[in-house]
């Protein structure tokens, strides 16, 4: 059995969220520094079947496919994780997966 690897994202607001990297659906660029990470809703039969839930990365201008790159990697094992838990993003903290990673925000069920 292959360890399920979790993806922390952790808001200046100080929410946060961690997700199971096998419900991620796509990484997408909204923009000029942009990316969004959308997985599968979680929120169970409460939640909107056509609803994801959300984390949205700010980025260095023109670095999108850098980012992208860097979270295939750590999904795929080619960073050193051996907590099976990669910090995408914690803006409270400073701790970024890829230098070009500024911040985040959470958006659930949207």
């Amino acid at each position: 059995m292959v360890n399920e690897k979790f993806l922390i994202f952790i808001d200046a607001a100080d929410d946060a969220m961690c997700m199971p990297a096998s419900r991620l659906l796509a990484m997408t660029c909204a923009g000029d520094g942009g990316v969004i990470l959308s997985f599968v809703n979680y929120l169970g039969p409460n939640a909107s079947e056509d609803k994801r839930t959300i984390a949205t990365l700010t980025c260095t201008a023109d670095t999108e496919k850098a980012v992208f790159t860097a979270i295939a990697q750590a999904i795929n094992g080619q960073r050193n994780t051996d907590d099976g838990v990669l910090v995408v993003c914690d803006d409270v903290n400073s701790v970024f997966l890829h230098a070009d990673i500024l911040s985040c925000t959470i958006t659930l069920d949207a």
